[in-house]
């Protein structure tokens, strides 16, 4: 049974950092594309940041900002946020699926963490 957990949410002052963590378990990941979405109140899910086998994705968004990271012998998939904005406040959703999609939408991600909450007050 593939299982996705996420962790390392809370709350921090607008300009602060935070390190996401989304730890797999029930098959090996190392190939997986894995990625970080999020979703506020009343709004889509939204791609964040995405890594594959030797490469990375990020949103515009979040470019400059946010970095991904992987460590393959762990099954782990790091989401470190700096320079943190009250607008990144949503709840983050790790996702994996076997190959890179065609659109980094959420509909194409069949695994999918529990999430965990980041806010960000200003």
């Amino acid at each position: 049974q593939v299982q996705l957990v996420e962790s390392g949410g809370g709350l921090v002052q607008a300009g602060g950092s935070l390190r996401l963590s989304c730890a797999a378990s029930g098959r090996t990941f190392s190939t997986y594309v894995m990625a970080w979405f999020r979703q506020a109140p009343g709004k889509e899910r939204e791609f964040v940041a995405a890594i594959g086998i030797d490469s990375t994705f990020r949103a515009d968004s979040v470019k400059g900002r946010f970095t991904i990271s992987r460590d393959r012998a762990a099954n782990t998939v790091y989401l470190q946020m700096n320079s943190l904005k009250p607008e990144d406040t949503a709840v983050y959703y790790c996702a994996a699926r076997t190959v890179r999609p065609s659109t980094w939408s959420a509909s194409e991600f069949g695994y999918w963490g529990q999430g965990t909450q980041v806010t960000v007050s200003s």
